[in-house]
């Protein structure tokens, strides 16, 4: 329930520029995790689990079906495998794991460090006219 309430908290405020800024970073970013999802993790997951390239994993539904032709004439044309591609699935939702799990973490760290500057204790207020006076009067009778 925290997390929805910080998420919440975050989407509630900020302005134009900030958004602008932290799209352009996201998507920066974005590339950089996905370059480490597809070059560094993926082919180590893979060797884990038997040489398994993961983006070429499918469910076949229906085989692609080659042309056939008879001399000039076409009997039966060309018709494209149909298939479920869920190791491309899986790649991508490793990548968004990745990359919710650390902008999740940037704004939690972000959140506590304003948490801090709120919670610092603020000056004491200055001592009003009268009390300065009543000072003044009660360290001239202890000089005595």
């Amino acid at each position: 329930m925290a997390f929805i309430q910080e998420f919440k908290q975050f989407a509630m405020r900020g302005n134009l520029v900030d958004t602008a800024v932290a799209f352009i970073m996201g998507a920066a970013f974005g590339k950089v995790v996905t370059s480490f999802i597809d070059g560094m993790v993926m082919p180590a997951v893979g060797m884990l689990v038997g040489s398994v390239d993961f983006n070429s994993l499918t469910f076949v539904m229906k085989a692609a079906v080659p042309e056939i032709k008879e001399g000039t004439q076409i009997i039966q044309s060309a018709a494209p495998e149909v298939s479920i591609k869920y190791g491309t699935f899986i790649t991508n939702l490793i990548d968004f794991v990745v990359v919710a799990v650390v902008i999740f973490m940037v704004i939690k760290a972000m959140n506590a460090a304003k948490k801090k500057e709120a919670e610092a204790p603020a000056a004491p207020p200055e001592p009003s006219t009268q009390e300065k006076l009543l000072m003044e009067i009660r360290d001239s009778l202890k000089g005595r």
